[in-house]
């Protein structure tokens, strides 16, 4: 029988299997130093990989791709080239070298017989087609699949139905790559994968997929699936991901300070080693920041990663937070030029911030036509809070056209959807938005009552760029009814004809006659009588 000191690569490679990843960096660094074989820098390359140490993996990897080609070994060259695109992302941000290295690996193994391999260059492959051309990466993802079923390995199969899936997910199809994922990532923690680097690669695909189409009680139960699987195989990065998804749902769920903590520490952990998955960490942590009211740190947390959509999201709600409007519709429009048509999950965020955006520039059209493109990839989707995000931007287009009881009823639905979705902060910006429109339509007590209903919302949450919102709303006269307005209806109510009236105030009768219509409008009343009624009944003399 031999000791792991006569045979460190097969005791680096068992160490490897149970988890243990420094015993094992031990081992292979003991296998380099004695024989240099490629398959020992390929194994150091994995418990560098483990161990967050980047730097030590790549330059492993590059050793082991060096080695294989002199020894002829095209597969295992192939094989390091396909890992280098993937930790150049994942370590560096490095595109241009990541996508010379998966270059370089198509190119190789152009001229071999199918091998795993070639289901491993269509999975990476298709991770680089996911956000531009999803119809080309559910077939990347089929062709890995099917790799990994010919080959008998479960976790290439898995991917490769995992990828299928956020594809579906990315182009709209939300049950069928629903169904995908849960597969697959039911097969990852069943512990049926060989490779356990698959299995944050499986489940982070499903739990951005739950996020993208904002379907939360899914991406809670497997966030807590996945994070007990991470605690139990020691594996740190798995962690801070989760903790990041965790801190998303508990934004939704108006747990503020918890998200905080949630986030934070993700952010923490994952930017001192993993820099790719700490982008999405850090963007949530900004609008974690902007509904907290701290405006300047979300600035400057977006701004670490503008070119993200997410962050170009962001930025656009902080330009429509500060009263700049056009500058909110420039982004938001920016962002949907930069996403194809195909990928409507992803498209969704920014024409929400487009709606309002062109709603408070007055541009009634652009609004209704964001509008249109957000419910019918809610409709597609089917999801409650993007359901909800739906009816809310319906009502603002409703509103800026002057349709307010029609805005009355989307904002309406808009509450009831996020209410029975646990989404309270939401909630609480519909029954503002609502209580706009209530104003206008001479239900102050209605509007108060909204308003307030908010406002207790918002204080809970400790969303305080919205609790100011309300406090600003409740603050202000409520009436419906302009101040001229309400000088004509006293003088009615006095009495008065429209010629004494005209006297009076110092205008025409023409202006007189067209104030009082516009008092029946407001008031829903038909007559001096009525309106001088309802006027007393609101409080409004």
């Amino acid at each position: 029988m031999t000791t792991p000191a006569e045979d460190p690569l097969r005791a680096g490679a068992a160490e490897l299997e149970r988890g243990a990843w420094e015993p094992a960096r031990a081992a292979f660094e003991a296998a380099v130093a004695l024989e240099g074989s490629p398959e020992a820098w390929e194994g150091l390359s994995w418990a560098a990989w483990w161990l967050e140490d980047g730097a030590a993996a790549i330059d492993a990897r590059e050793h082991a791709y060096r080695l294989f080609q002199q020894a002829g070994d095209r597969h295992g060259a192939a094989r390091m080239a396909l890992w280098l695109f993937n930790d150049q992302v994942e370590f560096r941000r490095a595109y241009a070298v990541a996508g010379g290295w998966l270059e370089r690996a198509a190119r190789i193994l152009d001229e071999l017989e199918p091998a795993p391999e070639h289901g491993w260059l269509a999975a990476m492959q298709a991770y680089a087609e996911l956000n531009s051309d999803p119809a080309a990466a559910q077939a990347l993802g089929a062709s890995a699949r099917e790799s990994g079923r010919r080959c008998g390995l479960v976790s290439l199969e898995m991917l490769g139905l995992a990828t299928e899936g956020r594809a579906l997910v990315v182009a709209g199809d939300v049950g069928a790559g629903m169904r995908r994922l849960d597969e697959a990532a039911t097969a990852a923690l069943a512990g049926e994968f060989e490779d356990h680097s698959c299995v944050g690669w499986t489940c982070c695909y499903l739990i951005s997929a739950c996020e993208s189409v904002r379907d939360y009680d899914r991406a809670a139960q497997w966030s807590a699936q996945v994070e007990r699987y991470a605690a139990r195989t020691r594996i740190r990065f798995l962690r801070g991901v989760c903790r990041a998804h965790h801190g998303v749902v508990l934004t939704w769920r108006g747990r503020l300070e918890e998200a905080d903590v949630a986030l934070t520490g993700a952010v923490r952990e994952l930017s001192a080693t993993r820099p790719f998955w700490a982008a999405e960490a850090v963007v949530r942590l900004g609008d974690l920041r902007r509904r907290q009211g701290r405006a300047a740190e979300a600035r400057e947390l977006y701004e670490r990663f503008e070119g993200e959509a997410l962050a170009c999201v962001g930025l656009a709600e902080l330009a429509l937070d500060a009263g700049d409007a056009a500058g909110a519709g420039e982004l938001a429009a920016r962002t949907l030029r930069r996403l194809p048509g195909e990928c409507r999950a992803a498209r969704a965020p920014a024409l929400d911030v487009l709606v309002r955006a062109r709603a408070a520039v007055g541009d009634a059209a652009g609004a209704r036509e964001a509008a249109r493109e957000l419910g019918e990839t809610a409709a597609a989707i089917g999801t409650a809070p993007l359901l909800g995000a739906a009816s809310h931007a319906e009502g603002v287009a409703a509103a800026v056209a002057g349709d307010d009881d029609g805005a009355r009823r989307c904002f309406e639905d808009a509450v009831a959807l996020f209410r029975d979705a646990d989404g309270p902060v939401e909630a609480g910006r519909a029954r503002l938005a609502l209580a706009g429109v209530l104003v206008r339509l001479g239900r102050a007590d209605a509007a108060r009552d909204a308003a307030a209903a908010a406002l207790d919302a918002f204080e809970a949450a400790g969303a305080r760029t919205y609790a100011a919102a309300a406090r600003e709303l409740l603050g202000r006269d409520t009436s419906p009814l302009t101040a001229r307005e309400r000088e004509v209806l006293r003088l009615v109510a006095d009495g008065h004809g429209n010629r004494a009236i005209a006297e009076a105030l110092t205008i025409s009768e023409h202006t007189v006659h067209r104030h009082v219509a516009n008092i029946y409008a407001r008031l829903g009343c038909s007559t001096r009588a009525a309106a001088v009624a309802e006027a007393g009944r609101l409080n409004l003399l």
